[in-house]
């Protein structure tokens, strides 16, 4: 069997794979003789013309994408569990998920295709003739990675960064097991949710033998434009007061790691997620003011209460008639604020998720009547420290934030994301060559 690199050469993106001949591939399973040359990435001079407008979003760089990239309208994550016995394992399948992921960014197949009919396809095929879609892959490493049940598996005990903390468990917490936590992670996100969902796909089965999924969440966002801000199931606006990802010495200081800590992680991000249910169907019954005055916004223009439009500074010191602050002390746009956590900022990518509706005697607090939805917010937010941002915000609102009386988090995780990959290297390249 020839090496299937020679189809690459010949440009075949997934749009082409639908006029070629080569049905089949070649299989590139992570012990082939032929894995990594199959899996090189694909160069730019590769991808066809007939392609060139469709958007893309680059994938070497200083940065990851999928954190600064401006917000796609799916997206698919996942938490891998590592099952490798040795570190030189885990490299191997990093190298394949590099190739692979700069090949699918530019609408490639993941690896190159054959015309062998006798061993599994590299590719599985449910992208072909679809275009790249701004798809972006992001990669983490959690804390199993470097050191799991008091064991240190892969020598990399002394490169975890000070910043990637177990999680508290925060008041209100129900956390599910098989939803929480992973060793590893990859957020895809892509106009296109198919698009998506194969990039994760691919790299599952390119982690076979070295990580397994421990769990995955899809999750979208409405069709909006550019400087709009999207609404979540609750029919709010949602992101209004991210800062500024045009300000790179804002970023500099919110949302990339500096010199703080081990070098792997030098403009890279921390990135928390979180798998928010919400009682939609109680929600939806409270009287409207009731529910500004739990978000601390209007419903449908987005301004902050004793505003009149989305983007005006909102006045907390502001009060009514009465004396009352205009915008509760309790609502969830206050205890959020930067202004009210010592000027701790993330920065959020916020989906939503619908996974049907429960009709089972399993009911979540706070709502235990009735048929619920399994529908909510799935929660991505990137910061430097999660110390000094995440879990500084939070652990005040899980305990004062009006909102919780209609949400629940059933799961999520904390992971260590490294800085961009340049062309010929791998992800984490730096930490596993130098521990």
């Amino acid at each position: 069997m020839t090496c299937p690199w020679r189809a690459l050469k010949e440009g075949l993106t997934r749009r082409r794979f639908l006029s070629s001949g080569l049905m089949a591939a070649a299989g590139t399973s992570l012990g082939g003789p032929c894995a990594f040359a199959a899996l090189a990435p694909a160069q730019e001079k590769d991808v066809p013309s007939s392609i060139q407008g469709d958007a893309t979003e680059l994938f070497w760089g200083e940065h990851q994408g999928g954190i600064l990239t401006p917000l796609q309208r799916n997206t698919y994550f996942a938490a891998f569990d590592l099952v490798a016995v040795e570190r030189k394992d885990i490299v191997k399948m990093l190298q394949a998920w590099t190739a692979a992921a700069a090949n699918m960014a530019k609408g490639l197949p993941a690896s190159p295709l054959g015309d062998d009919g006798s061993v599994p396809a590299p590719d599985s095929g449910d992208a072909v003739g679809l275009p790249p879609s701004r798809l972006t892959l992001t990669f983490g490493f959690g804390a199993g990675l470097f050191i799991k049940e008091g064991q240190d598996r892969y020598g990399l005990a002394a490169q975890r960064p000070a910043a990637l903390v177990d999680l508290p468990r925060f008041t209100g917490d129900q956390l599910i097991e098989a939803r929480t936590g992973g060793d590893l992670s990859v957020q895809a996100c892509a106009d296109d949710p198919q698009v998506a969902f194969h990039a994760i796909r691919q790299l599952s089965r390119l982690a076979y033998g070295a990580a397994q999924i421990r769990w995955a969440q899809a999750g979208f966002t409405p069709d909006f434009k550019a400087g709009e801000t999207p609404r979540n199931l609750m029919g709010f606006k949602d992101g209004t007061h991210n800062p500024s990802v045009n300000d790179s010495s804002l970023m500099n200081k919110l949302i990339w790691a500096g010199d703080e800590g081990p070098a792997w992680m030098r403009g890279g991000s921390y990135l928390v997620t979180r798998r928010i249910r919400i009682a939609l169907e109680h929600w939806d019954r409270m009287n409207l003011a009731f529910q500004e005055q739990t978000v601390g916004r209007r419903k449908y223009s987005g301004a902050p209460l004793g505003g009149k439009d989305e983007f005006d500074k909102a006045d907390y010191d502001a009060t009514d008639k009465d004396g009352n602050p205009v915008i509760p002390e309790n609502s969830h746009v206050r205890l959020a604020s930067a202004a009210h956590n010592d000027g701790a900022q993330i920065l959020r990518r916020p989906y939503s998720y619908n996974d049907g509706a429960n009709f089972t005697a399993e009911r979540w607090p706070p709502w235990r009547q009735e048929m619920e939805y399994d529908a909510g917010l799935f929660f991505f937010c990137y910061q430097r420290d999660p110390r000094t941002g995440f879990i500084k915000i939070f652990d005040k609102m899980s305990k004062f934030d009006m909102m919780n009386q209609f949400v629940t988090h059933t799961g999520g995780g904390l992971f260590a994301c490294p800085g961009g990959i340049m062309e010929g290297d791998y992800i984490g390249q730096q930490l596993f060559e130098k521990a």
